[in-house]
């Protein structure tokens, strides 16, 4: 029981430091989305080129950061003409480029793991274009569209469908004043609380628990704390494979990345883990119902040689500018308590 008990204060504890974090960051998600609609999105898609690729990493940011929505959102996109690459730009970007997740990776492990993500993103979303300028064949395409055009279910789908946007004339800010622009704002903001509650929630739990089972010592053994350039890279290579097997993606892994970042895995470990939410195994189940067993196979690959790839640059970048934490390390997961401060007046 006391086992039980310290798991769930910490779990607890680290809710209620992100809770104000996750009001703003879909406060902020949610005014966005209200002025960009889905229909935008697919007329701006039509190729791969550095351009097109630039839109749908930015439409992405804009976008919603459940890690289901985004899968399903993009196959929507696919299937109403956008381009297979730009579709996975857009979901690559609105699962690691969006505020909320900005916001508490800052709060919870530093703002260093922000300042990589954000860098991160879009060298990942370049090395993904690479590879399947490279390696996607028309094969593969035609495939996955013909997969796509089944329409098999996966999971917020009505999310990917639903379009809230406030069209008319004025200026944004007028629009988003605007009555319509109101309702718009909430009707998005409880979405996309209801896409991402349970891995949110899920993942403090598992973060909890591990915080309170796992000593840190079968974390440092696992991740070759102490080996200089070794564990700098065996670090981004094998955290996207722990959160494969986490099951918990969207924002619900950062919790987890802190739990792991305290137990020693290097700073490009805790990027690529985080980058990794995308190659989870209920996703690539839905993958495969999307898009077929070749191109989610393809998809599996490519993905985690660009998330460990991306992870690594960021860490040896980092490095070579001073960026780098370094010291000991104290992410906010046995530290987090409840307390009558700024998160207190946020949350209200």
């Amino acid at each position: 029981m006391d086992a039980v008990t310290d798991a769930l204060s910490f779990a607890f504890g680290m809710t209620w430091e992100v809770l104000w974090a996750l009001i703003l960051g879909f406060a902020l998600s949610s005014a966005v989305q209200a002025v960009v609609s889905k229909q935008q999105m697919r007329r701006l898609l039509p190729d791969d080129s550095p351009r097109t690729l630039a839109i749908a990493t930015g439409l992405g940011a804009a976008s919603s950061s459940c890690s289901y929505a985004s899968v399903a959102l993009a196959r929507s996109l696919f299937r109403k003409g956008a381009d297979f690459a730009a579709a996975m730009a857009f979901q690559f970007a609105s699962t690691n480029l969006v505020i909320e997740l900005g916001i508490i990776l800052a709060v919870l492990v530093g703002w260093q793991f922000t300042a990589g993500e954000f860098v991160g993103g879009p060298i990942m979303i370049v090395l993904m274009a690479l590879l399947f300028r490279r390696f996607l064949t028309p094969r593969h395409v035609a495939e996955a569209r013909a997969h796509a055009e089944r329409g098999a279910l996966g999971r917020m789908e009505g999310h990917a469908e639903m379009d809230m946007s406030v069209g008319g004339h004025g200026s944004i800010w007028q629009r988003l004043r605007s009555p319509e622009g109101f309702t718009a704002i909430s009707n998005y903001f409880v979405m996309d609380w209801a896409a991402v509650w349970m891995d949110v929630f899920g993942g403090l739990l598992i973060a909890g628990a591990l915080a309170a089972w796992v000593p840190n010592s079968f974390w440092q053994g696992l991740f070759l704390q102490g080996h200089g350039a070794l564990s700098t890279l065996w670090g981004p290579l094998i955290a996207p494979l722990v959160a494969m097997l986490s099951f918990v993606c969207s924002i619900g892994n950062v919790p987890l990345a802190a739990v792991l970042w305290n137990g020693g895995i290097s700073f490009g470990g805790v990027l690529a883990f985080i980058f990794a939410d995308l190659i989870i195994l209920p996703i690539l189940n839905i993958y495969r119902k999307y898009y077929g067993r070749r191109v989610a196979a393809f998809l599996l690959v490519t993905f985690y040689a660009t998330m460990a790839a991306a992870g690594l640059m960021v860490d040896l970048l980092f490095k070579a500018l001073g960026l780098e934490p370094t010291g000991a390390r104290h992410a906010k997961v046995i530290q987090a308590a409840v307390a009558l401060d700024y998160t207190t007046a946020t949350s209200t």
